[in-house]
């Protein structure tokens, strides 16, 4: 029964449609021209499905409080896992095409490449993703995790997380380093562009723990914890609406660095999205579709992986951000289809080696694990 393994299967579901939505989304923004971009009716849907990250990171910040692994030992072993799967993903996206000279001329170009090559490279690793987010945050919310109890505590770390991130952004040490670590954390500029600062993005994530909280105090009632979120967002809007609409400068400055008020405000929309969502599913029976989202959501952080990956070694074959929205959209299919392809791969080997993993026992016997 769902309710006694505490998972939701709208989480499953979303965090499915977003690995499917981040092929679409990277493949039209590594392909697609200007004008298909921003000007095509499919293109600028596309653009704005792009912004559906504090989707993801709420959804992570529940499952993160209902998981079976809720050691603090374990959450910090993650966290710098996925910092370096960041840092493995960015040299598999960047270096090996130029290493091996098969990355476009234009590509090239856009990032002015007046620097050193080494500066360069030491650059293109360095740039700051979903992936790298995740992992600094995992440092942060475990601890949370771990001592804090209350779930409107984790609530208001959570808004003081957006509400400081305008004041923090910047802190500049003048060690390489050490300002790597701080570019992740505050978006210092430096050296790297980082697309998901910690602060504020963490701030989704904790929002995301308060009701996964909220969720465990319910004795997992799932439909009662969506209507929550319903209430919730809907103060949330109410709340961040005027902020971001009359005081946008300061409080939403943009997607990938916004402030309080863009925190707020992205927050409500989400829960009520969330809400929505399982109000859809709720009497859904499980379908072949379903179950491609349930497999996505399994493999999110690999899928993940693969598909940047792949879009990026494709710009050598394809070029980059020169097509019509026709030609993307074929590409699209097919890096649907290449990533899935990959993902099998991966698990039959996983299940080869699984298979022939032969342990001794205490009697010095073998086990076929």
């Amino acid at each position: 029964m769902e309710q006694q393994n505490k998972r939701i299967l709208t989480l499953d579901l979303i965090k499915g449609i977003s690995v499917l939505g981040m092929i679409i989304i990277h493949t039209l923004l590594v392909y697609a021209n200007v004008k298909s971009q921003y000007e095509t009716a499919i293109g600028s849907f596309i653009v704005f499905l792009g912004r559906g990250t504090s989707i993801f990171l709420i959804c992570m910040g529940i499952t993160f409080m209902t998981s079976s692994h809720q050691s603090l030992k374990s959450a910090l072993k993650r966290g710098v896992l996925l910092v370096f799967a960041g840092l493995f993903m960015n040299f598999m996206k960047f270096m090996v095409p130029v290493i091996f000279n098969f990355a476009p001329d234009n590509f090239i170009q856009k990032y002015g490449w007046n620097a050193p090559i080494e500066q360069q490279y030491v650059y293109l690793v360095q740039l700051g993703d979903i992936l790298q987010l995740a992992g600094m945050s995992l440092l942060f919310v475990g601890f949370i995790r771990e001592y804090v109890k209350n779930k409107y505590i984790m609530l208001a770390i959570g808004l003081f997380v957006a509400l400081i991130s305008r004041e923090v952004s910047g802190i500049n040490l003048d060690y390489p380093v050490i300002n790597y670590v701080l570019d992740l954390l505050f978006n210092t500029d430096y050296p790297a562009y980082v697309y998901f600062p910690v602060f504020p993005w963490m701030a989704f994530i904790i929002i995301g723990m308060f009701f996964g909280k909220w969720f465990q105090e319910l004795n997992y009632n799932i439909q009662q914890i969506f209507r929550n979120m319903l209430y919730v967002g809907l103060l949330f809007i109410a709340i961040g609406a005027p902020l971001v609409f009359l005081y946008g400068d300061y409080n939403y400055n943009g997607f990938y660095h916004m402030g309080p008020g863009g925190v707020i405000y992205f927050a409500g929309w989400t829960l009520l999205f969330l809400w929505l969502i399982n109000t859809i599913t709720t009497n859904s029976k499980e379908n072949g579709f379903m179950r491609v989202l349930k497999y996505c959501s399994k493999n999110l952080t690999s899928m993940y992986m693969i598909q940047w990956i792949l879009i990026s070694w494709g710009k050598g074959i394809f070029g980059y951000r020169q097509h019509e929205i026709g030609y993307v959209s074929v590409l699209i299919v097919l890096y649907i289809i290449l990533t899935f392809s990959v993902q099998t791969l991966l698990d039959i080997i996983r299940k080869k080696k699984t298979l022939f993993d032969f342990r001794p026992l205490s009697s010095n016997k073998t086990v076929l694990k």
